[in-house]
Formats: structure tokens, sequence, C-alpha cells
């Protein structure tokens, strides 16, 4: 069911935004229906750092040397 909203806005602002839902060939209660959805809507993504912090630790010494680990891993797996 659709309901009614007043809002008040600058002058030159609303005539923006006509100009704007014109050229997109929409009206701008659809601009701001859409606003509000994208707003109101929950995250869908995680923030990248949220997951990697998630990740479990690999079971590596925290003084070896990586490279010395990756080219023994790399010398097991290709035979040099």
């Amino acid at each position: 069911m659709k309901e009614r909203l007043n809002l008040t806005i600058d002058g030159g602002l609303l005539n923006a935004i006509k100009n704007y839902a014109a050229s997109k060939q929409t009206s701008v209660s659809e601009l701001v229906e859409n606003y509000f959805k994208a707003v109101t809507r929950p995250a869908r993504r995680k923030n990248i750092i949220d997951l990697v912090d998630k990740l479990p630790k690999p079971a590596i010494d925290e003084g070896a040397d990586l490279i010395e680990l990756f080219y023994k891993e790399q010398g097991e797996k290709y035979g040099f």
C-alpha cells in the first residue's frame, strides 16, 4: 500500500532532481522510494577485512623463513 510523504528541500535541488528523474524516465517519488529501499536493506556482503580475520591461522612457525619454505615445498612438488 502506497502512502504519502511530504518532504521539504531546497528549490534548486528539487529542479535538479526533477530534471534527473526526467532524463532517467522515472519519477521523483520512485527515486526516493528506491533510495529508501537501498538504505534500509540489510548489508548482503561482509567487509573483506572481517572475512580475512575469521580465517584460520596457518600452522607456520612465526619465525620461519617463508621463502625457504616456499622453495622447499616447490622442490618437493616439482622434483627439483
